[in-house]
């Protein structure tokens, strides 16, 4: 949701103070190829750069696949962002940071270093109108006690449970859950809000923290981690004490 395709976003500013050197001349030649591609208008050989599915803001959908960017990609390269491709520098403008990556300005664009691009962070002014026009109508699916928000978060899914996760404003965080066997329809069994999102480092780990009397419902979200590691998970405690943990799976972001 608001995470966006990998979080690279949250990032940038950790990032921006890792890199400085020059992009290496193996990584600018992808680069300068990218940068053409676009300067050409070649739809065709930019798609040829992307790693599908490629994720957009939610509740905007993900790019599927080749066919479903190319009827969309005016949409997303829009002339601004198009202008700031073909103006930049390969050297100066898109800089390695690590595992992370390639990224171009302050992460508009990252490239993995094969040369696939692995998540656009920027909005056109069409995308940032639809995800609104898509967020009016999501709340009208919801139940009435939850049918406000500013931003949705995420929609995490146990085996028991399915949890909602928005930002209801000032980055207050609202956590709702139901049965898993019933609909965000229906009234939330739990409500709380208040919530806090805490980043965990610069790895792209995060968990939200939501209180309510002695208990603690922590909801962690698993960008890094081993090829074991679930997406997600709930843990809820009491008193200090652990009386429940689920993995969860990321149904929308």
């Amino acid at each position: 949701m608001k995470i966006r395709a990998i979080h690279f976003v949250i990032f940038i500013f950790c990032c921006q103070l890792t890199f400085g050197q020059d992009l290496k001349p193996e990584y600018q030649k992808f680069v300068k190829s990218f940068i053409a591609s676009v300067k050409s208008n070649n739809k065709e050989g930019v798609a040829a750069f992307i790693s599908f599915p490629l994720r957009r803001d939610y509740p905007i959908p993900t790019v599927k696949n080749k066919a479903d960017f190319l009827n969309r990609y005016d949409e997303i390269f829009d002339a601004n962002l198009k202008n700031e491709i073909i103006k930049s520098n390969p050297a100066k403008d898109w800089s390695e940071v690590g595992w992370r990556g390639i990224m171009f300005g302050s992460g508009d664009i990252w490239i993995d270093t094969d040369g696939k691009i692995i998540a656009i962070n920027y909005k056109s002014k069409a995308e940032i109108d639809l995800k609104g026009k898509l967020i009016a109508e999501e709340k009208l699916t919801l139940h009435p006690s939850i049918a406000y928000f500013q931003v949705p978060v995420y929609i995490l899914e146990t085996s028991k449970f399915r949890i909602r996760i928005d930002d209801i404003g000032k980055e207050n965080y609202r956590y709702a859950s139901w049965s898993i066997n019933k609909s965000m329809s229906d009234k939330p069994d739990l409500v709380i809000t208040k919530g806090l999102w805490i980043f965990d480092g610069s790895g792209g780990n995060s968990h939200f923290d939501f209180k309510k009397d002695s208990y603690l419902y922590q909801c962690s979200i698993i960008v890094l981690g081993t090829s074991e590691s679930p997406p997600a998970s709930l843990t809820i405690s009491k008193n200090g004490k652990e009386i429940l943990s689920q993995d969860a799976k990321i149904i929308t972001k």
